[in-house]
């Protein structure tokens, strides 16, 4: 409307001037509701044309949408393992911060376990001092034998010092029993020497192994008696949250309930422009949106991002071929608004619609020195109609919550 009326200004105004002094027709008489189009035909068509081209060169060079929304993301509240819920520490809504717990999980299983690797524990290091008492024990067992060997050994060879000097004395049968009870003392030394290296690789090898087995075990099971009880990963705020004593909870049929981040919807907005717009739309740009949420309100904003990709082109592996046809609607530009001032969308409720528009700036081109004058004029003329846009962005703000609560039927 604003666009039809400033170019009838320039084209069925001045046509309409000429027709009623120039030729002297007056209005109601010659220029009459029936004959209007015949007198004025040069002034309509070429305001038509013009509000067009006018329109055209507005929307392709400061686009503007209505696709605007300020998303934000979610958290699952998933628990790791499927259980049967035990406890629940927060009400259906309510603050947490991270670390928090959410709720438990029924976690009998999960504390014999822990509490199986606790005694594992200790009876490993039971079996450690036993080890050491045996050790002790093979000691003086040790020193018994060494002495038993000493002694047999001492007795055969005065036998042989005997034989020697008087073969009578000591008779050969004796000689023989005697080496055999040294050899088998010694033998008996040999043994027990080995239980005591026995003795000392179980302390000092086995039995630690088999400790830190059991406490890797019981690090184990204590894990999965941490994993019984759901935190908070983040900061935030649990909406929503339905989940009593009693239910089932899994981690792929049934999560327990969304945990949305403080900082969710409070940075930046998200917003679809046509693909016709995908030359114009630079990051940098500067941009103003309205929000429903915050009405009659102007908020400026700034591009920073603008997606590559268009998501109603993506195609998922399958069995079966896809069809363009199948696209039916479109897809948009996506790009990434945040406030060009801090704090900008205080007040504006995550998730909420909003209408967007950005604006083209060529004025570093036009300063650059290397556009001729009637370039610089055109550009000038582009940048200047911004004014119209803007205009219409803040009739928008002020007809929207209007529109919302009278017109809507609600």
């Amino acid at each position: 409307m604003l666009e039809l009326l400033f170019c009838s200004m320039l084209t069925l105004l001045p046509d309409y001037l000429y027709r009623r002094y120039g030729q002297g027709k007056r209005l109601g008489k010659e220029i009459t509701f029936y004959s209007v189009w015949f007198e004025l035909r040069w002034g309509i068509i070429s305001c038509l044309m013009l509000t067009i081209g006018l329109i055209t060169v507005i929307f392709y060079n400061h686009p503007a949408t209505t696709n605007a929304n300020v998303m934000f993301r979610t958290v699952p509240i998933i628990s790791e393992g499927t259980g049967r819920v035990a406890q629940v520490y927060l009400g259906f809504s309510g603050p947490v911060t991270k670390g928090s717990p959410i709720f438990r999980l029924d976690s009998s299983r999960e504390e014999a376990a822990v509490e199986t690797a606790r005694r594992k524990i200790a009876e490993t290091e039971a079996a450690i001092a036993v080890a050491k008492a045996e050790l002790l024990t093979d000691e003086s067992r040790i020193l018994e034998a060494a002495s038993a060997h000493k002694q047999a050994l001492d007795e055969l060879e005065t036998k042989q010092e005997l034989r020697r000097r008087n073969d009578d004395v000591v008779a050969r049968r004796e000689i023989e029993r005697l080496e055999n009870l040294t050899a088998g003392r010694e033998a008996a030394l040999a043994a027990v020497v080995a239980a005591k290296s026995t003795a000392e690789i179980r302390i000092s090898t086995l039995l630690p192994a088999e400790k830190a087995s059991a406490e890797a075990a019981l690090a184990q099971a204590q894990a999965d008696l941490d994993k019984t009880v759901v935190r908070a990963g983040v900061n935030g705020r649990v909406e929503q949250f339905t989940l009593r004593v009693g239910d089932i909870v899994t981690p792929i049929m049934r999560p327990a309930g969304v945990l949305i981040p403080e900082e969710a919807g409070r940075n930046y907005l998200q917003a679809g422009f046509s693909q016709v717009e995908g030359q114009v739309m630079k990051v940098g740009m500067v941009a103003e949106v309205t929000c429903m949420s915050k009405p009659w309100v102007i908020i400026p904003m700034v591009v920073t991002g603008v997606q590559d990709f268009i998501a109603t082109g993506q195609v998922r592996a399958g069995d079966q071929l896809v069809d363009v046809q199948q696209v039916a609607k479109p897809g948009t530009l996506l790009a990434y608004l945040e406030p060009l001032y801090p704090d900008g969308l205080d007040g504006v409720t995550p998730g909420s619609s909003c209408i967007a528009n950005a604006y083209s700036s060529n004025h570093d081109l036009i300063v650059s020195g290397k556009l001729s004058t009637g370039r610089k004029f055109v550009l000038h003329a582009v940048d200047a109609v911004a004014l119209v846009h803007a205009l219409l962005l803040r009739i928008q703000a002020v007809v929207l919550p209007i529109q919302a609560l009278v017109f809507s039927g609600h």
